[in-house]
């Protein structure tokens, strides 16, 4: 079962993702917060699997909401997997809410059955970026601010050719069957090789491995284009 903590400060925004998760027998809604600091409260008292997370409130918004419930993750709690919902397709919180650590994020008119797969996806431990927007997201944010310079990310060093080669496959978005077919290697030998990224970079899953390839310029928008 996959608890799920409902966060949005519209009260029928809630409800009706309420009443299309409560039609799923793998997944129960254990709680909903209206703004962002009952996010946090909620999130340290119910302890769920996923939070589906709204980035723009008022008092406390999603991405500062988001920040706090994965420090206190840090802190020696298992956190929550957050999914961050937006109505905009190039939301300008949306990329500083990846580099927070968020799992992913989808549009809020998303399909009800895509939905409740995103919630698999992140509930399994994997990342979740929307093709439709990530691709102009990435684009714009890291474009626009100038990529790091490479000098910065001395960890990335750390990596082997072949890692650092499927680190720049995951930040075109391909998943790990397609990183396997591209390679010719096996799937468990690419989930190896990811495994192996995230420790030595020391980052929580995909999302960050995807933000960090842009920050330090491993590569850049435009290079290649993410699949859709």
């Amino acid at each position: 079962m996959i608890r799920i903590l409902l966060v949005d400060d519209q009260a029928l925004v809630r409800a009706g993702f309420r009443m299309i998760l409560d039609a799923e027998p793998e997944i129960e809604v254990v709680g909903e917060a209206s703004d962002g600091q009952d996010a946090i409260d909620q999130a340290l008292t119910l302890r769920p699997d996923v939070v589906l997370m709204d980035i723009r409130m008022p008092e406390l918004d999603g991405l500062e909401a988001t920040r706090r419930i994965l420090a206190d993750a840090a802190e020696g709690h298992e956190g929550p997997k957050i999914l961050m919902l937006t109505t905009f397709d190039l939301d300008e919180y949306v990329y500083e809410a990846l580099r927070a650590g968020a799992s992913g994020f989808l549009l809020k008119d998303t399909p009800p059955e895509q939905l409740v797969a995103a919630i698999h996806v992140i509930a399994d431990g994997e990342a979740l970026l929307s093709p439709s927007i990530t691709r102009r997201v990435i684009s714009e944010f890291v474009k626009g601010a100038g990529p790091s310079q490479r000098t910065r990310f001395p960890q990335i060093d750390e990596l082997t050719a072949r890692e650092l080669e499927v680190m720049k496959l995951i930040a075109r978005g391909l998943s790990n069957a397609e990183i396997a077919k591209g390679l010719y290697v096996s799937e468990t030998t690419v989930k190896t090789h990811v495994a192996r990224v995230l420790m030595k970079l020391n980052l929580r899953d995909r999302v960050q491995v995807v933000v960090l390839a842009y920050e330090a310029g491993v590569v850049q928008p435009g290079d290649h284009a993410l699949e859709a």
